[in-house]
């Protein structure tokens, strides 16, 4: 079992990348990215699942790389998200990786628009201190391949700025409170 998350993971095994596309599975890496540490039980409780079928699931997961078994309560056998971010970039001269990078990215685009629209469905709950935080921010502009690959490397190095936070707490900041940033960097075709 590792102690220390791995830094950003990127798939380019169209194998990996089909485990990977699966609503639940994006589901429960996601609970476990978040939270930490998890049983099946737990993680059916959070995703509106059985054990039995998180379970099979988080298996695949760790099967491919994603998750490992996380250390033992008595006879609680959680796991745990070994790496905090992932990237998918396919092997343009191997269609079934360039499919298995559009499968992936649909499942991921689904799952987030689900998690914007519950957040803006309930963003009245928000604390007074935390809206001017809140942005939906789009861009439309002109770039050069080396600008965009620029651009996407600083995106990178200011979301490492908060690394370490979430399986630390220590390091979090009084009133800090987990956020989400979901962002594409696209030329148009």
């Amino acid at each position: 079992m590792s102690s220390e998350y791995t830094g950003p993971r990127r798939l380019d095994d169209p194998t990996v990348m089909r485990a990977m596309a699966h609503p639940i599975r994006i589901k429960l890496l996601e609970q476990l990215t978040f939270r930490g540490a998890m049983t099946a039980t737990q993680c059916a409780a959070l995703v509106g699942e059985s054990p039995s079928s998180c379970s099979f699931h988080l298996r695949i997961l760790a099967k491919y790389g994603f998750i490992e078994p996380g250390e033992r309560r008595g006879r609680e056998k959680p796991w745990r998200s070994i790496s905090r971010s992932r990237s998918a970039k396919p092997d343009f001269d191997d269609p079934a990786s360039v499919r298995a990078v559009g499968a992936l990215a649909e499942l991921t685009l689904l799952r987030e628009t689900e998690r914007i629209r519950d957040f803006l469905a309930n963003i009245h709950r928000l604390p007074p201190e935390f809206r001017d935080s809140v942005g939906l921010l789009k861009s439309v502009f002109w770039a050069t391949p080396d600008e965009l690959a620029e651009l996407s490397r600083e995106l990178q190095a200011l979301m490492d700025r908060f690394s370490g936070r979430s399986e630390r707490p220590e390091l979090r900041p009084d009133g800090a409170r987990q956020a989400t940033l979901f962002a594409t960097l696209n030329p148009e075709l």
